[in-house]
């Protein structure tokens, strides 16, 4: 017996041995090899989640979570995702046994025994986590995205588990709440149940609950709650109807282009207080920044355009991303693609299509370009093994890049073969999970191009092309005009694309149009033609890449009627003196303060606007920014003064806030400020003196009193709020500057992500460098800490508030050293760093110090 025993006891052992040798590590973030695994055995999820919010910030919200799913199998323990510790787990039940509470490496491990083919139930007594519940003192939010749904409460946070969700929420008294899922009951004034949700990922799992304003509204035949916080009567009246009319706009271009009914069971959105996005596309429950909602009737026509075309991404997101959902968030940029490139096509059907053409360029454009000009520019789409990475994949190519590819994408495709590929594709994966490929085999059948070379250079490599050209001619007229092309960096690669080019004569122009392939292109239809006084390459915006500028005479480009047309020979310009061909900063400064004047299209102003103040900042050597100063305030105020509309007096306005420096001016914009007295022809309102007491603040020494008495004028708690977090941040003393650097160390510190970004901005303005660089190592040394804890945006505009305005070689230095010291760096982020310091690179090159 005793000799059976041990043989039988060897045997088990080897067998265990070998099991978990097949096992699935228990590692830190979902990792691929695991969200494989659970994809290919589970199914059926429904989570039941019951809440309960005290009224105290600071009290323990406290939970009980319920998981019923089906498993295929039981050879391996279950991993849930809970991003906690072992204090936040109460007691776990699984199929009514009592298990241990085992957290280990970011996951609660549930032994096989207690596990079952078929149904399963677990339930949990828990307390979430805080940080991505977003909690205020009189409201909260849910933002899950990209893998944070684990941070709150223990769940399969990956995205091809789709799941239904049954909420119930107990807050305090007088909170209103808004889920994914219809309202089932309110009991009293503090509980609120909803009915199950449509099938979700748990990124879009979402819900909100505060002292709000509800306000519904028909939308495309939906009934549609809307809740805010805002407190400016003004901008209630001017934006409420707006913002309905918009969400119903939306709506009704997209299940037309679909051919699918608006697929949730609810229409439903928020305005959020300094919300971290522009918008998040919760079904349901769509989460808003409040400024971006809330206008007031100073609004630019950039502005109201920019309104609808954030509430457009968002409503295209029930379809793109939220009806069909990416496997894994590699294909993260195929929702964001769509989001923008639909938003793009209902404001081509609201706006028109000449505003959105010029839209489309100034939007996207010099955004992609300012990623992919630069050493860390990643590819469209990216590889990702562990989603604990995923916030990290976002940026300018996935927003900006990959809707001008998609659009490539359609012209090469046909703009009807395109629409019926994608409908396929919609409705082949409705409520389920698709990746690119699936989507680019689908459209492989209705084109006879060839895609996959097309998907190969466009979305999976990343970078731009150089285009030159050469001309001959003889007798005033051409002989010969070819262009050619290069990658800017990396291995050598061809984009295949066609683009227009521009003859600009004395008394008309002449365009051709280029399809170009290979390494150089011979434009056979410009052979004949006289010699023009110059010539523009992109004319229509439908090309991209770095195309020659081919004159420096400014008054050429302003004579072109179109608009489109101004728009792209400005983006080269500024293009080009970034790479140091055509133009020096000094050069191009002079040329486009001559525009202000004579520019008067709002948005090409705005784009010239924006890049005069880049210039004079980034790429002007203190000295001599000192000594252009006056000139070129006195130019500014003078070219507001010849401006006709309201709109462009106050983009030049703005402009004259950002630049002046004189005392003369600094006493102008003071006065304006303190006797709230705008320019002729200008209406300026609370948000726009908010602002101008913050640049006083930072331009002179009056720091406190201006703020404070700014404070006294505003009557919103959030707004006041606002200004107390970024008084340090604009103190006259470098020893509270550096305290509210060091009070960033602090994670509760970092909670409202966007008035850190803007504190930054100001303790790192050119103005107040000399005290700051000091930190730009520790800051540089931050940057994974401020990935783990905050969202997915946060590096990017950490790292652009701090390193956005820095010059000189010096200064690029800590930026090598500090990669240099870190070999093994996450590469991500490594590119996010030499992403966001490229300017600063540049500038140190081309002022040569």
């Amino acid at each position: 017996m005793k000799i059976f025993n041990t043989c039988v006891f060897l045997l088990l052992t080897a067998a265990t041995v070998v099991g978990q040798q097949k096992r699935i590590p228990v590692v830190p973030g979902v990792s691929l090899e695991l969200a494989k695994y659970r994809h290919a055995n589970i199914s059926d999820i429904q989570y039941t989640l019951d809440l309960v919010v005290p009224a105290s910030k600071e009290a323990k919200i406290t939970g009980i979570e319920n998981i019923a799913f089906k498993l295929n199998d039981v050879d391996q323990p279950l991993q849930l995702d809970f991003k906690q510790g072992a204090g936040n787990v109460e007691v776990i039940t699984a199929n009514r046994y009592k298990v241990p509470v085992v957290l280990k490496n970011e996951h609660l491990v549930i032994d096989t025994r207690f596990l079952q083919k078929g149904d399963n139930e677990i339930v949990i007594r828990f307390t979430p986590g805080n940080a991505s519940l977003n909690r205020n003192a009189e409201y909260l939010y849910a933002l899950f995205v990209p893998d944070r749904a684990r941070t709150v409460f223990p769940c399969f946070d990956q995205p091809d588990l789709k799941a239904k969700f049954l909420l119930s929420v107990q807050v305090p008294k007088g909170w209103k709440a808004l889920a994914n899922g219809t309202l089932k009951e309110s009991v009293g004034d503090d509980l609120y149940v909803f009915n199950k949700s449509d099938k979700l990922p748990t990124y879009l799992f979402s819900f909100t609950a505060g002292k709000y304003t509800s306000v519904a509204k028909d939308v495309a035949g939906k009934q549609a709650e809307f809740l805010y916080r805002e407190t400016d009567a003004e901008k209630i009246r001017l934006s409420v109807d707006s913002i309905f009319r918009a969400h119903n706009d939306a709506v009704k271009f997209l299940e037309d282009w679909t051919g699918i009914p608006f697929p949730f069971q609810k229409i439903g959105f928020v305005s959020i207080p300094d919300f971290q996005f522009g918008g998040m596309e919760h079904p349901g429950v769509v989460h808003y920044k409040a400024s971006s909602l809330f206008l007031d009737a100073g609004a630019t026509k950039d502005q109201l355009i920019a309104r609808a075309n954030l509430i457009s991404h968002e409503t295209a997101h029930m379809w793109f991303g939220d009806l069909v959902t990416m496997k894994w968030f590699n294909d993260v940029w195929m929702k964001e693609v769509f989001a923008n490139f639909m938003a793009d096509k209902v404001t081509e059907k609201v706006m028109g299509a000449e505003t959105f053409k010029l839209k489309f360029l100034i939007d996207h454009y010099p955004a992609a370009y300012g990623v992919d000009r630069t050493a860390g520019a990643n590819p469209i789409r990216q590889q990702l093994d562990n989603l604990q990475d995923a916030g990290s994949m976002y940026g300018n190519i996935i927003y900006h890049k990959a809707p001008i590819m998609m659009r490539q994408l359609e012209l090469l495709m046909g703009k009807d073969n395109f629409q019926t590929g994608v409908r396929e594709y919609l409705k082949k994966y409705s409520y389920s999970n698709a990746t690119w490929n699936d989507l680019i085999t689908i459209l492989g059948k209705h084109t006879t191009k060839d895609l996959n070379t097309w998907n190969k250079v466009w979305v999976n490599q990343p970078g731009r092309p150089v285009f030159d050209y050469k001309m001959a001619y003889s007798n005033g007229k051409i002989t010969d005009l070819t262009i050619t092309q290069r990658a800017e960096r990396g291995l050598p690669r061809l984009w295949p694309q066609k683009f227009a080019v521009t003859l600009i004569y004395a008394d008309h122009n002449e365009n051709i149009s280029a399809d170009i392939k290979t390494a150089s292109l011979k434009l056979t239809a410009a052979v004949g033609k006289a010699v023009p006084v110059s010539i523009l390459f992109n004319s229509d915006e439908m090309g991209y890449g770095l195309f020659p500028a081919d004159t420096k005479d400014l008054k050429t480009v302003l004579k072109l009627s179109d608009p489109l047309q101004r728009a792209s020979a400005y983006i080269n310009m500024y293009e080009n003196m970034l790479a140091g061909r055509y133009f020096k900063p000094t050069e191009l400064l002079a040329l486009f303060s001559v525009g202000l004047r004579t520019e008067q299209n709002e948005l090409n102003l705005r784009l010239i606007a924006g890049y005069l103040s880049n210039i004079y900042w980034q790429f002007i050597p203190t000295a001599q920014r000192k000594e252009t100063v006056a000139g070129l305030e006195q130019m500014v105020w003078d070219a507001m003064s010849v401006q006709t509309t309201a709109n462009t007096k106050k983009i030049l306005f703005n402009t004259y806030q950002n630049i002046y420096g004189t005392p003369e001016a600094g006493k102008r914009i003071y006065t304006i400020w303190k006797d709230q007295k705008a320019p002729e022809g200008i209406k300026l309102f609370e948000d726009d003196y908010t602002g101008i007491a913050l640049t006083i603040a930072l331009k002179s020494d009056s720091v406190t009193s201006v703020i404070k008495q700014q404070q006294a004028r505003i009557s919103n708690p959030e707004r006041k709020a606002r200004l107390d977090f970024l008084m340090p941040a604009l103190s006259n003393d470098p020893a509270e500057r550096d305290k509210f650097f060091i009070s960033l160390k602090e994670r509760k510190n970092r909670e409202k992500e966007a008035w850190v970004s803007t504190g930054l901005s100001y303790t790192n303005h050119p103005l107040r460098q000399a005290s700051a660089r000091k930190h730009l190592t520790e800051s540089l040394a931050m940057v994974e800490e401020i990935q783990r804890t905050g969202d997915i945006f946060f590096p990017q505009s950490w790292l652009a508030a701090i390193f956005g305005n820095y010059q000189n070689v010096t200064n690029y230095k800590v930026v090598t050293e500090f990669l240099k010291a870190h070999p093994q760096y996450n590469p991500k982020l490594k590119d996010k760093i030499l992403q966001t310091t490229d300017n600063l690179y540049r500038a140190s090159k081309l002022t040569g110090k």
